[in-house]
């Protein structure tokens, strides 16, 4: 795999993916791997230190596919805030690890389900609850 951003990721949202992580019934799941990964090599700052360019949990963010050049705007959520609306992503889903803690104009490369890589890149964050002074969202 290429050469990932820097991500950076608040404290509390370290904390809960961790918990999340812990609280699965198998670590077999597609994924997780990948997001222990990222959480490992994350720079961990408190939540009132994240830059608000930065996607952090429950963030709604535009972002592109490069193989299909399409574009997206969904709201990046724990999976028990997932719902019917399709405007939201779980951090399980591949695409949902591959967005935390990237900036704008970030781009990465991420292993699909099935094998190969994804490309994503960040075109905007129109909401992040550190910058709205949200910190325990």
């Amino acid at each position: 795999m290429s050469n990932r951003p820097e991500i950076t990721i608040s404290s509390l949202d370290s904390i809960r993916l961790f918990k999340l992580i812990e609280s699965l019934p198998t670590k077999k799941m597609v994924g997780i791997n990948e997001l222990e990964e990222e959480l490992a090599r994350a720079n961990i700052v408190e939540p009132t230190e994240v830059p608000p360019t930065i996607v952090t949990m429950n963030s709604t963010v535009k972002f592109t596919v490069e193989s299909s050049r399409d574009e997206f705007m969904m709201t990046l959520v724990y999976p028990k805030d997932l719902d019917l609306s399709g405007d939201k992503i779980s951090i399980l889903a591949p695409v949902g690890s591959a967005l935390l803690g990237l900036s704008q104009g970030d781009e990465i490369e991420w292993p699909k389900p099935g094998g190969g890589l994804i490309k994503i890149k960040i075109k905007e964050i129109f909401y992040q609850p550190e910058r709205a002074g949200e910190y325990n969202r």
